[in-house]
């Protein structure tokens, strides 16, 4: 047999609209996640995903950070998807082999009382 070592997750740090959770939900079975995670609440639950990824993918919600960290999986590194200039290109960074990725909301992305608790901060680069 042929095992798979770790697992990652993705998570947004309160998301905008509930339409977010599909497109998470969605990128999260094409990219091969092992679950997703929202943290704080912005918005009402709706069904957007195409995929229908719910039946494989668990989603996790923690009221605020604090409980997000004091559920995390063991021996797990929080890596922050974020534009910084402490980050570094997802094409250059060496991912870990347990790992949750953490994305910032739209209209403020993610604080810098979460970043700092991150173990690595990544960007990635889109086309303008």
């Amino acid at each position: 047999m042929n095992y798979v070592r770790g697992f990652y997750g993705i998570g947004i740090y309160h998301i905008k609209t509930e339409v977010n959770i599909g497109t998470l939900w969605r990128s999260a079975h094409n990219f091969g996640a092992d679950f997703i995670f929202t943290i704080g609440k912005r918005y009402k639950t709706q069904a957007s995903d195409t995929t229908k990824a719910w039946k494989s993918i668990p989603l996790y919600h923690y009221d605020s950070f604090d409980d997000f960290k004091s559920h995390i999986p063991f021996d797990c590194q929080l890596i922050a998807i974020e534009q910084s200039e402490k980050s570094k290109s997802i094409t250059k960074f060496v991912h870990p082999e347990r790992a949750v990725y953490i994305l910032g909301a739209e209209d403020y992305g993610i604080p810098k009382l979460i970043l700092d608790k991150c173990q690595g901060i990544v960007n990635i680069d889109t086309p303008m």
